[in-house]
């Protein structure tokens, strides 16, 4: 059988298969809180049977959040529109649902991608911004204030907090945001990170931050229910953070209690010089998978059944996560399960689809009609 098709195990919870939904913002929650769109979105994502669905970055204070729209994870209110999410998406098939948990940092308080992306004035929603050091993402950008030593404990609880509501919602497993040039991965890199006291300077130092709030949150979770983390394992710039400092990292965050790592890169400036492509993140999940020995998703324009098959036979991942492949096509499982030649539990509900039951060619003018 196809490897894309096998289980996983990862601590006490077992994926169906190796095939993940990335978490993609949605930019559609109001005040923090999820709508409709979120429950259709990923409804038919579990709908059609991969082993994870995640659940995109959720903000664990309403100054984490990437926009005025993003889905929060920090108040009674947000909290009760979560828990209706994830039970009820539980409800439409056998995808276990995870969540990210994130802090946007210096990167917070921006317009929606279709709306132009731009940092937001408090006169247009924004809010003050928070870093590791004050340096701004980019030149035309607000400079963030310093976290100090009390910003740091309210924001680790805030993580801690979160996880605790996302536990009592009924999610399968929790991932950290340390990708992607948000908070915790601005602490790890020494172009975000210029602080002089113990929390900037050395590798030791930069990490020490994130993994606080990767122990803590361990410390709530049940001691059966997996924690991830996404990393950024190069920032594509010269003197940012780079792979073999993420091999560190990893291995310290395996040591905190971490069951798997999502190895994504960048995000941290707008001048990195990403050579974006097929797969082209596959290298660093492969290196970071057989250095530290952690479970690995890969991720990052990862599109084609075989392509992502070929991931797994090569060893450069346990599984995979897509993105934009999943929002063209809802349905990628099926397809990747045809191409495969691999046996996949469709839902009853739509057995009446599946090939040789029923194909295209069938409802082409002058064919037999199906037969309900």
């Amino acid at each position: 059988m196809a490897l894309l098709f096998h289980p996983l195990a990862l601590r006490g919870l077992t994926l169906a298969n190796r095939i993940a939904v990335a978490p993609m913002c949605q930019y559609s929650a109001r005040d923090g809180v999820a709508q409709n769109w979120h429950f259709q979105h990923y409804g038919a994502l579990a709908a059609s049977g991969p082993g994870m669905v995640m659940i995109e970055a959720t903000a664990v204070s309403p100054e984490g959040r990437i926009s005025p729209y993003d889905l929060g994870l920090y108040s009674d209110e947000t909290e009760a529109g979560f828990t209706w999410l994830v039970r009820g998406v539980k409800d439409l098939g056998p995808s276990r649902i995870a969540v990210q948990l994130g802090h946007a940092g210096r990167k917070a308080g921006v317009a929606r991608p279709w709306e132009g992306g731009k940092p937001l004035s408090p006169d247009e929603g924004g809010w003050n911004r928070l870093g590791p050091s004050p340096l701004p993402f980019a030149p035309d950008w607000p400079t963030p204030a310093e976290a100090d030593p009390q910003d740091l404990d309210r924001l680790c609880q805030s993580f801690v907090q979160a996880a605790v509501r996302a536990v009592r919602a009924g999610i399968d497993a929790v991932e950290l945001h340390i990708a992607h040039g948000y908070l915790l991965h601005q602490f790890l890199s020494p172009l975000s990170n210029q602080r002089t006291d113990s929390y900037g300077g050395s590798l030791v130092n930069r990490m020490r931050f994130p993994l606080a709030v990767v122990a803590e949150v361990r410390s709530v979770l049940p001691s059966d229910m997996p924690l991830g983390v996404r990393i950024s394992a190069t920032d594509w710039i010269e003197g940012g953070f780079t792979l073999d400092e993420a091999l560190v990292f990893v291995a310290k965050c395996r040591n905190e209690g971490i069951d798997y790592v999502c190895v994504s890169s960048g995000g941290l400036a707008p001048n990195a010089k990403i050579p974006i492509g097929p797969g082209y993140q596959l290298p660093l999940a492969e290196r970071v998978r057989r250095d530290t020995g952690v479970p690995t998703r890969a991720v990052g324009l990862i599109a084609s059944p075989r392509q992502a098959e070929a991931a797994l036979a090569h060893d450069q991942a346990d599984m995979v996560a897509l993105g934009r492949a999943f929002l063209n096509d809802p349905r990628w499982v099926w397809r990747a399960a045809q191409a495969l030649d691999a046996p996949f539990g469709y839902a009853p509900q739509y057995q009446r689809a599946v090939p040789p039951l029923w194909s295209v060619e069938d409802a082409m003018p002058g064919n037999m009609p199906e037969k309900n």
